[in-house]
């Protein structure tokens, strides 16, 4: 397949949530306002294009080390509204990375909308790590909204780490993982979430511990500004012998909502289950802090979010 030539504000929004300068060489597939517009396999990659749906299948060969791939969606025109629907195979043994990703600039007054349906299947063993964030721009006349789902299945000693990060311009989200974990296997969730306007995040997390000695530990820090709203989910079940960690830390300021809603739930002996949640404003003596440093009111938040978001 050909590859696209991207102008520079779509190389722009790839850089903001790939870290990408250009189409990457290696194994990736570009999506671009609808379209799959270029993909590459490599030797132990392999990527082909859905016939009945739109979206994509991977298949990563067992024993695959030290490899990654890029699987980046761009809209860049007004009005797209589009559900993709991606499916990974991850062999046994394999080590790999997986970096995904959503950018939207929306000029126009009609609201640009992506959904993306991820479903992992790792396989005994394998070891994954996969990255997605989300990142929206426009001059907000036009909606910018990304619904993610994640769905997971970990087989025996299989190892997945996320990390999702939504920072800036996502005027509405519903993201929703679930996960079913099988013996020895372990999740770990990293999520940053930011909100600001009339913004509104909704995050949901669903984790099914049924193999024996598996494990979970799904961690949430988020910012609240303005007058926005933020519900953050989580729903943990100890099947067996296995433990859990749930964890939702948040920032609040301004006028803005925060509402967490940690769950756990052992059914049996042995689950051994924490959640954990926090929602507070930002410390007096910490802005004292930084601005006897120097820094302005404005500057010194602005030092403490990031840290925190970090």
């Amino acid at each position: 397949m050909a590859q696209k030539t991207l102008s520079k504000m779509e190389k722009d929004l790839l850089e903001n949530i790939a870290g990408l300068h250009k189409v990457p060489d290696g194994a990736y597939s570009l999506r671009v306002n609808g379209e799959l517009v270029g993909k590459q396999s490599s030797a132990n990659i392999t990527i082909e294009k859905k016939k009945e749906k739109p979206g994509i299948d991977i298949h990563i060969a067992a024993g695959t080390k030290n490899e990654s791939m890029h699987i980046p969606v761009i809209l860049s025109e007004t009005g797209i509204t589009e559900t993709v629907f991606n499916d990974f195979y991850i062999g046994e043994d394999a080590d790999v990375v997986i970096v995904a990703g959503c950018g939207i600039h929306n000029c126009g007054t009609e609201m640009s909308e992506h959904s993306g349906i991820h479903t992992f299947y790792v396989a005994k063993n394998a070891k994954i790590k996969y990255v997605e964030k989300h990142y929206g721009e426009g001059d907000g006349n036009g909606r910018n909204v990304m619904n993610p789902t994640t769905q997971i299945y970990l087989a025996e000693g299989a190892y997945m780490e996320m990390e999702t990060a939504q920072i800036k311009g996502v005027d509405s989200t519903d993201r929703k993982t679930v996960a079913v974990l099988d013996k020895d296997s372990t999740l770990v969730v990293y999520e940053k979430l930011m909100t600001h306007g009339e913004q509104y995040a909704r995050t949901e997390f669903e984790v099914e511990l049924n193999g024996e000695g598996c494990g979970t530990h799904v961690v949430s820090r988020s910012v609240a500004k303005d007058n926005s709203k933020q519900l953050f989910i989580s729903n943990i079940k100890g099947n067996a012998r296995c433990n859990g960690h749930t964890e939702c830390d948040a920032i609040i300021m301004d006028s803005a909502s925060v509402k967490a809603v940690p769950e756990i739930e052992a059914n049996h002996i042995e689950a051994s289950l924490i959640h954990e949640a926090a929602i507070g404003k930002i410390a007096g003596e910490q802005l004292i802090k930084l601005m006897t440093l120097g820094l302005d009111e404005k500057q010194a938040e602005e030092e403490i979010i990031n840290g925190f978001l970090k």
